[in-house]
């Protein structure tokens, strides 16, 4: 008798940086990076990013564990306008990219994945997420403006503080799925084998419908 086990058991993992030629560990977070005009860092920060309708990797969010890609984009205007933002991103399932899988490069999310992993080859790595919301701003990489770079810094501290003070009215409304985050935080999703209920917080969850 065989059985076919789904599901995952998620491991903390205490570094906070992932080399760029390093395969992300699906349900982890990392620090990564997106480039974008000043102008336009008010709004993501602000209001969260829109996904881009299309790419080399399809639709979603793009950024990368590598700054120096991030410091390229966007590619229509100059240096000094320029400003690359510090990320925290829940990969969640993760697709990496190459040959055997390029059929895949744009369908990754049709499949289940969560975010799409291109390694570094000719050019430099990057990676596409397709759910805006596993991304959090956190801090300014980049900026040579020291106005706009204070001022976006200030920003980024009052929506932490909005955010905790919504946790603080939210305390009592625990996620009955994982126990250990305010539901204002996620969403809750549907497990891709079982359709049981699940949220990305969840330490382990075991699906029981090959068993």
């Amino acid at each position: 008798m065989s059985i076919k086990f789904s599901g995952w058991e998620a491991l903390c993992d205490k570094s906070k940086h992932l080399k760029p030629g390093q395969a992300p560990k699906a349900n982890h977070g990392y620090t990564m990076y997106h480039g974008t005009h000043k102008t336009t860092a008010t709004t993501i920060i602000s209001s969260g990013f829109r996904p881009s309708a299309g790419g080399t990797l399809g639709a979603g969010v793009y950024c990368s564990r590598d700054i120096n890609k991030a410091m390229g984009y966007p590619g229509f205007c100059s240096a000094n306008d320029r400003v690359v933002l510090k990320l925290r991103v829940r990969v969640g399932k993760v697709k990496k990219i190459d040959i055997q899988s390029q059929h895949l490069q744009t369908t990754w999310h049709q499949q289940g994945y969560d975010t799409a992993w291109l390694p570094a080859h000719a050019g430099l790595e990057e990676d596409c997420v397709w759910d805006p919301k596993r991304l959090t701003v956190v801090g300014i990489a980049h900026c040579t403006d020291s106005a706009t770079k204070g001022s976006l810094e200030k920003l980024i501290k009052q929506e932490q503080k909005k955010l905790e003070g919504g946790q603080d009215m939210q305390k009592v409304t625990k996620c009955k799925f994982c126990g250990n985050q305010p539901q204002l935080n996620h969403t809750v999703e549907k497990c891709w084998e079982c359709k049981d209920a699940i949220c990305p917080f969840m330490d382990k969850h075991v699906c029981h419908k090959h068993s």
